[in-house]
């Protein structure tokens, strides 16, 4: 056996944000924030990807499942407090950023195992591209899958945008991600967001059942018919993905998602309209207070935002 390539006993790793077990052939990890509805932090994102790597070299582990502490929510996606008070302050960051996020992503999609959603509540924005990187998913009686990045100041472009059409349809996939309503379970099954939906009590016996499934056949083949059943997700995420790093990046510095995701943090509504009406008047919606157009002529400062009537080096009236 090369000790390079075996995995850990799981007590082993002393993770603070998932819980990672292995028992049986089966491996499960679980997002282990319910405080914050199991949205993930740049630490969980690095914990999930030593997860998903042990899983993949131990030989011991034929099923990788993946679900949420709690029985309110699977994942809700990023947490928006984070990229609220460091992304919106160094945009640069959240493209060192985005890099954990996909190489999280990266390594379950290319663990060569068949991985389960077990999803026992609500699936919001990036939860749902967790769910839809796993292969099977199996959902609880009440729960909902809901895309909200247009309504917080961002893209949900961590997978979203490319797989939705493949798995629901292009107009499905339009429905969810412009309109950003809650999927209620039994549509989720119906446009094939989930395999089964079942009463909160059936969810582990359900989950069990299919990782027995999986178990019983050759590891092999089954490797390799994931790899092959991936093409079109691969496609449309390597495609599209560098792009949408360095984009989203770029967007942090722009006052769309500051002004969603202070809005979220500070839980008040978020001013869709405001923004609007000042493009419609003529105005900068892209900036916070107006492009840097104006010069100090006391102080010789400049790129001044067209707003200010100060100049905030030295305190002069501007115009």
């Amino acid at each position: 056996m090369c000790p390079r390539f075996t995995g850990k006993p799981a007590e082993s790793f002393e993770f603070k944000e998932i819980i990672y077990e292995k028992k049986d052939w089966v491996a499960t990890v679980t997002i282990n924030r319910p405080h914050v509805f199991n949205s993930y932090s740049t630490l969980t994102l690095q914990e999930m990807t030593a997860a998903f790597k042990d899983a993949t070299w131990d030989d011991g582990v034929a099923v990788i499942v993946l679900t949420g502490a709690g029985e309110k929510a699977f994942c809700t996606g990023g947490d928006v407090k984070e990229y609220a008070e460091d992304y919106t302050v160094k945009p640069r960051d959240y493209w060192k950023w985005m890099g954990i996020f996909v190489e999280a992503h990266d390594t379950l999609r290319n663990c060569g195992k068949p991985v389960i959603a077990k999803i026992n509540g609500i699936v919001a924005g990036g939860g749902n591209e967790w769910n839809m990187a796993c292969d099977l998913a199996v959902m609880v009686e009440g729960a909902s899958i809901q895309q909200v990045g247009t309504m917080v100041g961002s893209v949900a472009a961590g997978g979203a945008t490319q797989w939705l059409p493949i798995m629901v349809g292009d107009r499905r996939a339009r429905e969810i991600l412009f309109l950003c309503e809650p999927i209620p379970a039994d549509k989720c099954l119906d446009w094939g967001l989930v395999n089964y939906v079942v009463p909160r009590d059936q969810l582990d016996t359900k989950v069990d059942e299919l990782c027995q499934k999986l178990i019983n056949k050759f590891p092999e083949c089954t490797r390799y018919t994931k790899q092959q059943t991936n093409f079109w997700k691969d496609l449309a995420w390597s495609s599209t993905i560098g792009h949408a790093r360095d984009w989203l990046a770029l967007h942090f510095a722009s006052v769309e998602p500051y002004e969603g995701m202070k809005a979220f943090v500070e839980k008040r509504p978020k001013d869709y309209i405001g923004l609007r009406q000042k493009a419609a008047e003529g105005g900068s919606s892209e900036f916070l207070y107006g492009p840097y157009t104006q010069g100090c002529s006391s102080c010789g400062a400049k790129g001044i935002p067209d707003n200010f009537e100060f100049c905030g080096v030295c305190g002069a009236k501007l115009g």
